[in-house]
């Protein structure tokens, strides 16, 4: 997957808090996650690894601003997934 793909999903979430929600759904249904370099590892680790463990493909994007823009936001994301229909 590429950041086009999230530019382009119906169904995504935005942020550290709503990623881990969405990844911690038993459910499985978070089809990949995208996280960005320049975010403080505090903050994305704990997607990372939960991610890893789960099998959910990892994107990684070079700033959080170029996140924010590809999920519509004006501000800068550190994580975003795109979640099943």
């Amino acid at each position: 997957m590429s950041i086009d793909d999230i530019r382009q999903a119906k169904r995504k979430t935005i942020g550290t808090n709503q990623t881990l929600k969405a990844l911690k759904q038993p459910s499985g249904r978070v089809l990949c996650v995208y996280v960005a370099k320049d975010a403080e590892p505090r903050v994305t680790e704990p997607v990372v690894q939960l991610a890893s463990k789960l099998g959910v493909p990892i994107e990684w994007v070079d700033t959080m601003r170029q996140l924010g823009k590809a999920c519509g936001i004006e501000v800068g994301a550190a994580t975003a997934s795109i979640l099943a229909e």
